[in-house]
């Protein structure tokens, strides 16, 4: 691949992720500390992913493969989005903020899928040269946390007190705006399907893929995709919370140890595939997201602050070993024709339906464990999405029989 067109692509991946990073993991702190929101109007704000989740699929399939270049659309989404932010940031009340937020993630959620359309256009050999570009995605959500720690220190406990953290949005509303420019430099990449095409709604959301839950296997794999994601929305919309509440300093840099860590078992998935096959990758996947939170539960921000960090750190096994263990899965038994409709319908069912469900259990939970203004008893809540996990482990490794990946023609 071009040089050029590396640095470019390079450059998309690391602002996309900056943009989410910049702000999704710290809204768990900001939304109580300075709009004053309860756990339910805070999972209000963090299922807007759900919902983007849900509909991005439709305007990826009626709109950008049908009508726009896939650069086009991908900047014109980004400059709507830096207004979004900055309204956002200025929101006095949670009243205010929850349509801008909601507005925001329906526009962002259609954005993962254009860069990576973006990307493969310009790729002859997207399986060895993807990675070399998608890694800068994770370097730019990484960053963002460094920089809001270390160099703005938004989120101390200084900064948390005097509603610093609403430069979170503004910060993200520029990186957004630059984007939304620098994507019309971007390659060509015209549309995939003739605007005259019938359109096959079961193709843009995944339903044709449903005769893969005939096959008993799947059937349970895509039923604890589901569950799984249960207790991972608590990690997403509590965690920031929970470490700036109990004491930790700059907890937005020391989450970005999950990002790291997540690069790290990236590289050891194939080992791991290979060493223990698929059913104990998952297993590993799902007993990782257990011990997270029984650390999570136990551990402090003082003699045992290493325990938070280990859970942190925990993230890369939680999300890779089940996550892109189970997109390949998924890949493997859709074969050639179905391959598009199942990915979706996984998504769909996981960052849809599973983080939708999720987020508001997770809201329910943290509201019935306010100690006092500003104050939770974590450890009640923690052991919550501990004992989740590790029930849907058990189901899985019941009812699941392992089996070889096999790619279908």
């Amino acid at each position: 691949m071009n040089k050029t067109i590396q640095f470019q692509l390079s450059l998309m991946m690391f602002l996309e992720f900056f943009i989410w990073g910049g702000w999704f993991v710290t809204m768990g702190i900001y939304l109580p500390n300075t709009l004053n929101t309860s756990g339910g109007e805070t999972a209000m704000a963090y299922s807007t992913q759900s919902w983007g989740a849900i509909i991005a699929p439709f305007i990826i399939g009626l709109i950008a493969d049908r009508f726009f270049n896939a650069e086009r659309i991908l900047g014109i989404l980004h400059i709507i989005g830096a207004v979004l932010m900055y309204q956002m940031a200025n929101a006095e009340d949670f009243s205010s903020f929850y349509p801008y937020v909601l507005g925001y993630m329906i526009i962002y959620m259609p954005t993962l899928a254009l860069v990576n359309s973006v990307s493969f256009n310009q790729m002859k050999d997207p399986a060895k040269e993807f990675s070399f570009v998608r890694v800068f995605g994770t370097i730019g959500w990484i960053v963002a946390g460094l920089v809001i720690s270390y160099i703005f220190h938004w989120d101390s406990e200084e900064g948390i007190a005097n509603g610093m953290l609403k430069n979170t949005f503004l910060m993200t509303a520029i990186a957004s705006a630059i984007l939304g420019v620098f994507s019309f430099t971007l390659p060509k990449t015209p549309p995939k399907v003739d605007k005259d095409q019938k359109i096959n709604i079961g193709d843009i959301i995944g339903i044709d893929a449903i005769k893969l839950l005939k096959n008993k296997n799947f059937l349970f794999f895509f039923l604890s995709s589901i569950l799984i994601c249960i207790p991972l929305a608590f990690y997403y919309q509590h965690a920031g919370q929970f470490l700036g509440e109990v004491g930790m300093p700059d907890p937005a840099a020391k989450m970005t140890i999950g990002q790291i860590s997540e690069v790290l078992f990236m590289l050891l998935l194939p080992f791991f595939f290979k060493k223990f096959g698929f059913k104990k990758t998952l297993l590993v996947g799902m007993l990782a997201w257990t011990v997270r939170y029984v650390l999570f539960a136990y551990g402090n921000a003082g003699e045992l602050t290493f325990t938070l960090l280990i859970g942190i750190a925990l993230h890369g096994i939680c999300y890779d070993f089940f996550f892109v263990s189970g997109q390949i899965y998924t890949d493997s038994k859709a074969g050639e024709k179905f391959k598009s409709a199942a990915q979706g319908l996984i998504t769909l069912a996981t960052y849809g339906l599973g983080m939708l469900i999720g987020f508001y259990v997770a809201g329910k939970i943290t509201d019935a464990n306010v100690i006092s203004e500003g104050q939770h008893n974590w450890k009640n809540i923690w052991i919550f999405p501990a004992i989740f996990a590790s029930a849907v482990l058990l189901l899985f490794g019941i009812f699941f029989k392992n089996e070889k990946i096999e790619y279908k023609k």
